[in-house]
């Protein structure tokens, strides 16, 4: 299969978990466009006044798109890659 940047190849997908859920992907889409297309518009909240976060940027300037990685701990969502079984959480303050 050739690569073409920019372009997500139709064939074949993989999952990891998001929050217990099953999530679909397809090889070299990062977790915010996976998250995204699942429905999934909350990623974190604030730690003061406990209001809902999610994308942002989409460019990985902000950390509005922040989530944990089991293995790895918080990234951008939005510049990190879906990895088949990767376990994906919310990225709450304190985790």
């Amino acid at each position: 299969m050739r690569f073409i940047p920019g372009v997500i190849p139709a064939a074949g997908t993989l999952s990891f978990s998001f929050e217990g859920r099953e999530v679909s992907a397809y090889p070299g889409e990062t977790l915010a466009s996976a998250l995204m297309r699942a429905g999934v518009q909350v990623l974190r909240h604030t730690r003061i006044e406990d209001q809902p976060r999610g994308y942002f940027c989409g460019m990985g300037v902000c950390w509005e798109c922040a989530v944990f990685v089991e293995g790895t701990g918080i990234v951008r969502s939005c510049g990190e890659p879906a990895r088949p079984g990767m376990v994906v959480r919310l990225a709450e303050a304190g985790v």
